[in-house]
């Protein structure tokens, strides 16, 4: 990488002026977003929206309120089924299907565009310890298959670790629209300071339902990690914010996320988002890129374990981070091993 030490440029009128250059994997990855920019819009554009039913109207929520919302849900989401089916797309009516389950614990489902759907693992109402799972880029009701299957994954180890008398719930939240990997929302803020807010009254709202004493801890991934760490800034109610395979926050430190929660980290020897450049720069009054690393010591996360493993491998059954996962939801913090 080029040092971004300020350079003379000269102007072209006899005079000269201070010029600082990005690092050059940074500048890679400004020609790919504005390459995106571009081309994935008219992409988009071409492709036909899958029709689907208003989100269900349902009561506030609350332990008694539960059962219904989730039968609410699932019934939204076999309308959206049908809808999807008539429309000719059997991917997404398959998918929308599959969560209007009997066994499924809705939250929240929202089939229009890419989808939306928050779905609970275990009995949230009387959970000791709750584990809010948030994913990053390409995930939507097409995908939601393989980030289910995170959430699967750290619920049955919960309950592996935490015994007979500890109760425990997982949370997968697919709450906001995120940004595809190859586009250009992907390197900026934009996608997760939209989520933020939502996140933040969704914590705040499970904080009623759960009761004050329940150990609540945000666990995201990827470009999750940006929208937690805003959610965060905004006071959000949470014990531990983990950081899984982060690109960056957008903070400089844990310290300036301003959070009363203890700020964890962790990076698979084999992900390869740490090739990816740790730096802002400023694009057209746009920053791109999140800045420092989370698992360096200038970032001041707690750093742990997380084995060999690559960008998807967090939540693979009998890994080091799983185990370490749950013991940080269980709050056993002393057991966490660290890198």
């Amino acid at each position: 990488m080029e040092p971004t030490a300020a350079r003379r440029a000269d102007t072209g009128d006899g005079t000269t002026a201070d010029r600082r250059r990005a690092p050059r994997g940074l500048r890679s990855l400004l020609a790919l977003l504005v390459t995106a920019a571009v081309v994935l819009p008219l992409s988009a554009a071409a492709r036909p929206q899958i029709p689907a039913p208003a989100p269900a109207v349902l009561p506030p929520l609350s332990a008694a309120t539960l059962d219904a919302a989730y039968a609410a849900n699932r019934a939204n989401a076999e309308q959206a089924s049908r809808m999807a089916a008539a429309h000719g797309d059997r991917h997404r009516a398959a998918a929308d299907r599959a969560l209007a389950g009997r066994s499924r614990q809705l939250l929240a489902f929202d089939g229009r565009g890419a989808g939306r759907t928050t779905e609970v693992f275990g009995d949230l109402a009387h959970a000791d310890h709750v584990a809010v799972l948030v994913p990053g880029s390409d995930t939507g009701l097409d995908t939601y298959g393989r980030f289910r299957a995170t959430a699967t994954a750290l619920h049955h180890q919960l309950a592996k670790q935490a015994g007979e008398s500890t109760r425990t719930a997982v949370v997968a939240w697919l709450g906001y629209e995120t940004p595809g990997t190859v586009s250009s929302t992907v390197l900026t803020t934009g996608r997760a300071d939209e989520a933020a807010p939502r996140l933040d009254r969704f914590l705040r709202q499970l904080r009623t339902l759960t009761g004050r004493d329940a150990h609540v801890s945000l666990v995201c991934h990827s470009y999750g990690s940006v929208v937690c760490a805003r959610a965060a800034a905004l006071g959000s109610p949470m014990a531990d914010l983990a950081l899984l395979g982060s690109p960056g926050t957008g903070a400089d430190s844990a310290a300036a996320l301003r959070t009363t929660a203890r700020v964890w980290a962790a990076r698979g020897g084999d992900d390869w988002i740490a090739g990816v450049p740790h730096a802002k720069a400023d694009l057209f009054g746009t920053t791109v890129g999140f800045g420092t690393d989370p698992v360096s010591p200038a970032f001041g996360a707690r750093v742990f374990a997380a084995g060999d493993g690559g960008h998807s491998d967090y939540f693979a059954p009998g890994s080091v981070s799983l185990a370490n996962l749950a013991r940080i939801v269980l709050g056993r913090t002393s057991e966490v091993t660290h890198a």
